[in-house]
């Protein structure tokens, strides 16, 4: 048992080594294939950089070497190329075949380092390769790619041309200079085609690039040219004619308009139109157009302005005459208040701060008649304020004014009112006093037998309330607000006084009226004399109430029905 679980041990150590072996080959085995793999791209690149077209695009070089530039490039060049034949090329050689060596002995450290450095001289070789070639295709294909470019810029050329001369008019005294820039351009074509002839390759650029620029600058000219010439020599000019008309016609018309510069903008904009006018001579047009047309956008506006101004000044004057009307009659009521201001104090007890409302209303009138005086003064004597400005300042003291319009209504409304609630107080003095003494008639037609204490009191209430009246209209000044208190307290205890008349009376007759329908009763029923005569007693001590409730409760008695028949004759005695 023992010796089978050693061969088992034995037998599983032995896998594991085995295994490991296995894995380690295969990783080792697939390192190197992938490291022959890489080795086998650059062998193949190193062969395209040996087979590279430098050679054949050199040779075309050959052919142009009677210049002396060219030839210096091209020995540069052969010395290059020569290196990279012999020298780079090789090295790269050694370097792959060192690199296989070192796989071969399975030095994978060496072989990892070796690539590495071939990779990067491969570049290296490579980059020099492409450079080189570069800079020989751009001599042996800049004739072809130069032809073509200059065949596409006289195509250009003779359409610019073509139209300068169908709108050569427009050109005015410039055409002759755009004439002569064409030449210039069409010489600089001549130009080109002697560096063509001689081969002069390196100055093929230049050449491409100045010819390039020129026609660049010639469609400018020819898109702008017309334009600034317009507006130069014959639109902003009538402009500026027509502005100068109608300000020289506006200030005889005493408008203020030095506000608006118009004498020294027109100076300034004639130097700016010479000086463009200068500039597009040489052609040199860099923001002639825009300067032209903000020129022409402030022309333009100044009609804009002139017209304005024409308005505001009917405005103005219209509402001058408005405001100065509002402002008499303001002007006016104030010196009426001002010269009855004593009296009015004397008459009504005005507050304090009504009196400081009136004065603070006197005292800014002061000031806005103070201001408008100033802007009148502006108006006659006027060389530099604007119609518009002017306008504007008159509508601030119209606003000014409304304000102390509103707050002297106010003002003259408390005094208005306190007269109307003095005149008030005198016709309701009257009417209370007619309602007082309609209520004393009633009471001395009816002749009641006695009249209770209370109603007395309240009479006598109510004719010391009416004296107090008559004592606040008597004094001087007047407090309304008092005034006012003693009438609502009079009418009050007058009518109370008069209701509890016509209320006292109607008891009294109704109960007089009771007492004369039970004495057909006396002889009939016992008893009932001697509480009718107590009944009497009460009417006679003025308690009408009470003996009203007690000759009813005894009709009722005898009579169920007796409280209609009695309210109807009550009604009829009154009616009588």
């Amino acid at each position: 048992m023992k010796d089978n679980l050693t061969l088992i041990i034995v037998s599983v150590i032995i896998a594991t080594i085995l295994l490991i072996v296995g894995v380690i080959c295969f990783i080792r085995r697939n390192k190197t294939r992938r490291i022959k793999k890489k080795l086998e791209l650059l062998d193949i690149e190193k062969n395209k950089l040996e087979s590279s077209p430098i050679i054949p695009e050199l040779a075309k070089v050959e052919s142009y070497l009677n210049n002396p530039k060219l030839k210096v490039m091209y020995n540069e060049w052969s010395a290059r190329l020569q290196n990279i034949k012999d020298t780079q090329i090789p090295n790269l050689n050694n370097m792959l075949l060192e690199t296989e060596y070192s796989l071969s002995q399975k030095d994978y450290k060496s072989t990892i380092y070796k690539l590495a450095k071939l990779e990067m001289e491969m570049y290296k070789v490579r980059t020099n390769s492409e450079f080189l070639f570069g800079e020989i295709k751009e001599i042996t294909s800049s004739e072809e790619r130069s032809r073509e470019i200059i065949t596409s810029f006289k195509v250009k050329f003779r359409n610019l041309h073509q139209k300068f001369n169908e709108t050569k008019t427009e050109f005015g005294p410039i055409a002759e200079i755009v004439q002569k820039q064409f030449e210039v351009i069409s010489k600089r074509f001549e130009d080109f085609e002697t560096i063509m002839d001689n081969n002069e390759f390196t100055e093929v650029n230049d050449i491409v690039k100045v010819i390039n620029d020129l026609l660049k600058h010639i469609e400018i000219v020819i898109e702008e040219v017309p334009s600034i010439v317009l507006l130069a020599y014959s639109v902003i000019p009538k402009r500026i004619a027509e502005i100068e008309e109608i300000y020289n016609r506006m200030v005889k018309s005493g408008y203020p308009l030095d506000y608006l510069n118009v004498e020294y903008n027109i100076d300034e904009a004639n130097k700016k139109i010479g000086d463009i006018i200068v500039r597009t001579k040489n052609l040199d047009l860099e923001d002639s157009l825009f300067e032209l047309k903000v020129l022409l956008d402030y022309f333009d506006s100044l009609f804009g302005d002139f017209e304005n101004e024409k308005i505001a000044r009917a405005t103005y004057t219209d509402n001058n005459s408005t405001f100065k009307n509002k402002l008499a009659k303001v002007n006016s009521v104030v010196d009426d208040i001002f010269t009855q201001l004593e009296d009015i104090k004397s008459i009504y007890n005005l507050s304090n701060d009504d009196i400081e409302v009136l004065k603070q209303i006197n005292k800014e009138l002061k000031e806005l008649n103070a201001n408008y005086k100033l802007l009148l003064e502006h108006t006659i004597n006027n060389n530099a304020f604007a119609y518009s400005k002017l306008l504007k300042e008159l509508d601030g003291l119209g606003l000014q004014l409304a304000k102390i319009e509103d707050r002297l209504d106010n003002s003259l409304d408390a005094i208005g009112s306190m007269r109307d609630d003095e005149v008030r107080a005198r016709q309701q003095l009257e009417e209370i006093k007619s309602i007082l003494k309609e209520a004393k008639l009633k009471m001395r037609d009816y002749n009641l037998p006695h009249i209770p204490q209370s109603y007395f009191v309240e009479l006598k209430e109510a004719m010391s309330a009416i004296r107090e009246i008559v004592k606040e209209l008597d004094k001087k000044p007047i407090t309304i607000s008092v005034l006012n208190t003693r009438v609502d307290t009079a009418r009050d205890l007058v009518l109370k006084l008069y209701r509890k008349t016509e209320e006292l009376l109607k008891i009294a007759m109704f109960a007089e009226v009771a007492l004369v329908y039970s004495n057909r009763y006396r002889s009939s029923y016992e008893g009932l004399s001697n509480k009718l005569n107590l009944s009497e007693q009460l009417f006679l001590k003025g308690e009408y109430q009470k003996s009203l409730e007690l000759t009813i409760s005894l009709l009722n008695k005898i009579e169920p029905s007796v409280y209609e028949k009695l309210i109807y004759m009550s009604n009829s005695n009154s009616l009588r």
